[in-house]
C-alpha cells in the first residue's frame, strides 16, 4: 500500500520536520512554484496534505485533489491560501503561528535601525571615500513614539525590543484581549497622529488592504519613518513614495512589497531613503526549521483528529 502524499511548495523542508513524515511520500513543488505548477502536482499526486512555503494554493488547487484534508502554512502568514474555498470543502488551513516571531522582529529591528541611523548611506558613502561625520546627523530613538499595528507574537516581540530602546509603545490590534505593562493600546487614527515610527505586523485581509495610504499618511506626523516586515499590501506604495518625496515620511524600511518577487525597475529601486530587503524577515537558521516543524505538527494533529474520528474516538 503506497504511502499517503504530502506536497511542499518549495523545493525544501528541514531535516527535521522530514523526520516527523517518515509515514507520507514528500513531494516537492520546486524554487518558485507557480499556480498552475501547483494545479499539476495535486492532480497528479493527490497530496492529503499541502504544505504551503511559496506560492499559493486556491480553489483550482483544491478541486484538483479530493484527497486534500490539510493546508499548513510554512510561517504565520496565510493570505495566499483561499480560506473561504478551504472551508467550503472542508479542508483546515493552519498556521506555523510563533515559530518565525524572533526572526520577524529583529528583521524589523534592523530596518528601523538602518532607516534612523542612515546605515546603507552612510556605509555607500564611506566606501566610496567620503567622511560625514560633520555633516550628518541621525535620529536618536529613545523618548521617541513608535505605533505597532498588530500585537501577535512578532508585533509584542518588537514592542519588548522598543521598550529596551526607552521608546513609548502604542498598539493597534482589534483581536489582542490582554495587554503587558507599557503597551498602550489605541484606535488608528491616534497611532497615526502619535507614532513617530509605524511598524506593521499584521495579516493581509480584504478590510485592511492599503491601510496606509494617501488620507492615512497625511494624518501621521510630518518626517515619520515607516516599517513592514508583515504584507506589502497593507501600504499603497505609490502614495508612500509621494510621501518620502514631499518629506511626510523621512524613511522607510520594508521587507514586503505588493507584488513579489519585486521586477527590475520598480519605483522604490534607487530610493537612497528606502531600506529594501527580499522578504527574508522570517527566513534564519533557526526559524527555517521552527518553521517547518510547526508545520508538519500543525498538518499531523488534523490527520490524526480525523482518524481518530474515523475510528469513532
Amino acid at each position: 500500500m503506497s504511502k499517503p502524499v504530502v506536497l511542499v511548495t518549495a523545493a525544501d523542508l528541514a531535516p527535521q520536520a522530514l523526520a516527523l513524515l517518515q509515514d507520507f511520500e514528500v513531494v516537492y513543488a520546486g524554487k518558485t512554484p507557480t499556480e498552475d505548477d501547483i494545479v499539476a502536482l495535486c492532480g497528479r499526486y493527490k497530496p492529503v496534505a499541502i504544505i504551503v512555503r511559496y506560492g499559493g494554493v486556491g480553489v483550482r488547487a483544491m478541486d484538483a485533489d479530493p484527497a486534500l484534508r490539510v493546508i499548513s502554512k510554512h510561517g504565520s502568514g496565510t493570505d495566499t491560501i483561499d480560506k473561504a474555498a478551504a472551508q467550503a470543502r472542508g479542508v483546515a488551513v493552519r498556521a506555523a503561528a510563533g515559530a518565525n516571531a524572533a526572526a520577524v522582529a529583529e528583521q524589523a529591528l534592523a530596518l528601523l535601525l538602518a532607516c534612523a541611523k542612515s546605515v546603507p548611506k552612510l556605509n555607500t558613502r564611506m566606501h566610496t571615500g567620503h567622511w560625514d561625520k560633520a555633516t550628518h546627523k541621525s535620529l536618536e530613538l529613545g523618548g521617541r513614539t513608535i505605533g505597532l499595528v498588530g500585537l501577535g507574537a512578532i508585533g509584542l516581540r518588537f514592542a519588548r525590543m522598543a521598550q529596551a530602546m526607552e521608546m513609548r509603545v502604542l498598539g493597534f490590534d482589534p483581536y489582542a484581549r490582554v495587554l503587558p505593562p507599557g503597551v498602550e493600546a489605541v484606535d488608528l487614527a491616534t497611532l497615526w497622529r502619535s507614532s513617530d515610527v509605524i511598524s506593521f505586523h499584521c495579516p493581509l485581509t480584504d478590510e485592511n488592504r492599503n491601510m496606509l495610504d494617501r488620507a492615512t499618511l497625511a494624518q501621521c506626523k510630518p518626517g515619520v519613518i515607516v516599517v513592514n516586515t508583515a504584507r506589502g499590501g497593507l501600504i499603497d506604495e505609490a502614495a508612500l513614495l509621494e510621501a518620502l518625496h514631499s518629506g511626510q515620511v523621512a524613511s522607510a524600511g520594508l521587507d514586503s512589497f505588493a507584488m513579489e518577487p519585486m521586477g527590475a525597475g520598480h519605483p522604490f529601486q534607487g530610493e537612497e531613503r528606502i531600506v529594501l530587503s527580499p522578504h527574508i524577515g522570517g527566513v534564519t537558521a533557526d526559524a527555517y526549521v521552527k518553521m517547518g516543524v510547526g508545520a508538519v505538527e500543525n498538518l499531523l494533529a488534523v490527520l490524526r483528529g480525523e482518524s481518530l474520528q474515523a475510528l469513532g474516538a
